[in-house]
């Protein structure tokens, strides 16, 4: 169907004067009256052929929309600032006390993070801590690290350090227990607190040496510090571990599971089930009961396994990537609570032991431990792991 045509007289130019506007549009087919001409000419509009592009309707937002409609009810309104993205914190320096696998591999982590201004590494071994450094620093032409980074053997640089992260000591072997370390890991653990309490008083340590809960009492105890700038870094690689099994049992992919394992870092350790998802639902909407109970021995066992394949030493990159997950929560990187072993004042009915708790990190250390519902068997393994480790450290 065409359209009609339509005749372009001398009112039409006059409506378009009295509506403001500076141009007639002419269709194909129109007839302009000679009338309509002179008066647009006299006028000062336009006869324009058409058809015209027409403007776009403008497409608002949601919030836009809403912010004008209250303004409209009352134009005082005034629409409140956006929030802007919290930046994770910039280290002034990390002190890594023991350049072997953990603590090598946790400082490479770091200084590709761009973590710190700067990263000591210490070791007692002549050259060991130097020679990573400078492997570390050669790395930053191709990963563009501005951090600076040194290794040397003297307790002494730990100078000024916001974190120290203690790694030293004597590894597992086949056949040993993390508890056999005890007696030899505790003279080391000694000395390097008081070098902290001497050359970084305001640091914040996290400790990995082995037994963990134990030598994580001993720095407590050896630095004087208050219980929130003392934390073991422990359920968060053994929490890994519980979402790697539970990931191959149920054939998903890590990223789709949520898991927490608290207790000893030992075979006391708690895996918790009721507190562990997969896709967000309960493990029992993927799993049976028996395949959930495997899981908790591989979470367990799992340490012990990298052990005996290695024969000499322990695991090195999963604890290196677990340490650098505690320090992304100290400076904001990562947010909700972490398992961290620290001395319990009250919290789950327990009172003067290290333990693996869900806790909430912050610049100072720990702000709060996250007392979370357990079932009564988990509760249970929580105080048996509790009682555990102080039968070790009475022996």
């Amino acid at each position: 169907m065409k359209p009609s045509r339509r005749v372009i007289g001398a009112e039409h130019i006059r409506d378009a004067r009295r509506r403001q506007r500076k141009h007639v549009e002419v269709m194909p087919g129109d007839i302009v009256t000679p009338e309509a001409r002179d008066q647009a000419e006299r006028l000062g509009i336009a006869l324009r052929d058409g058809p015209l592009p027409r403007p776009q309707p403008e497409v608002t937002d949601g919030a836009t929309s809403l912010r004008r409609a209250l303004w409209r009810r009352s134009p005082r309104w005034i629409a409140p600032s956006a929030r802007r993205a919290r930046q994770p914190r910039r280290f002034g320096r990390i002190a890594f006390v023991g350049a072997g696998g953990v603590g090598s591999h946790a400082a490479h982590l770091c200084a590709m993070a761009d973590m710190a201004e700067e990263i000591v590494l210490i070791d007692i071994t002549p050259g060991l801590a130097e020679a990573f450094a400078l492997d570390i620093a050669h790395a930053s032409g191709i990963t563009r690290s501005r951090c600076r980074i040194r290794g040397g053997q003297s307790l002494a640089m730990v100078e000024g350090a916001d974190v120290v992260l203690v790694t030293a000591g004597r590894p597992r072997a086949p056949g040993m227990t993390r508890a056999d370390l005890i007696e030899v890991n505790r003279r080391v653990i000694h000395a390097t607190a008081a070098a902290i309490a001497d050359h970084a008083p305001q640091a914040v340590v996290v400790v990995v040496t082995n037994p963990l809960d134990e030598m994580t009492y001993e720095m407590l105890q050896a630095t004087g510090f208050p219980r929130n700038r003392v934390l073991g870094m422990a359920g968060t690689l053994d929490s890994s571990r519980f979402r790697h099994a539970l990931a191959r049992a149920a054939v998903v992919d890590p990223g789709d599971v949520e898991a927490l394992t608290l207790g000893s870092h030992g075979e006391e350790m708690a895996p918790i089930p009721s507190a562990s998802t997969i896709k967000g639902r309960p493990l029992s909407a993927f799993l049976s009961p028996d395949q959930i109970a495997a899981c908790v021995r591989d979470a367990i066992t799992g340490g012990g396994h990298v052990v005996a394949l290695k024969r000499t030493g322990s695991a090195v990159i999963a604890p290196a990537h677990a340490s650098v997950e505690v320090m992304d929560h100290l400076r904001g990187a990562r947010s909700g609570a972490v398992p961290v072993s620290v001395m319990l004042m009250g919290e789950f009915g327990l009172d003067g032991v290290v333990l693996g708790v869900p806790g909430y990190l912050g610049e100072g250390g720990l702000i709060e431990v996250a007392e979370i519902s357990l079932t009564d068997a988990e509760r249970a393994s929580l105080h048996a792991a509790a009682e555990a480790i102080r039968t070790r450290l009475a022996s």
